[in-house]
């Protein structure tokens, strides 16, 4: 995939898709297994997760966001045809 201008719409195939798709469980898994860590990796998962984003979001924010994103890959519409 390559875009030419930034305002250009993201075609993925499937295969594509998917990878990403994948990634996001389990950056999911990472994050929420780290959390449950009362221990310095439940420390160091907040303290990175509000680091890594502008809006120091916490890490079931950066969770949320990362549902979200998958949700988003599970119903988008099909690509249009161009003409």
């Amino acid at each position: 995939m390559t875009l030419r201008h930034s305002s250009e719409e993201a075609l993925l195939t499937g295969q594509e898709i998917a990878l990403v798709r994948q990634v996001l469980a389990d950056c999911a898994q990472v994050l929420a297994r780290a959390q449950d860590d009362a221990g310095p990796a439940g420390a160091l998962l907040a303290e990175a997760t509000q680091a890594a984003t502008a809006a120091r979001r916490s890490p079931d924010g950066m969770l949320y966001h990362i549902n979200l994103a998958i949700d988003y890959l599970d119903f988008a519409p099909a690509a249009r045809r161009r003409r």
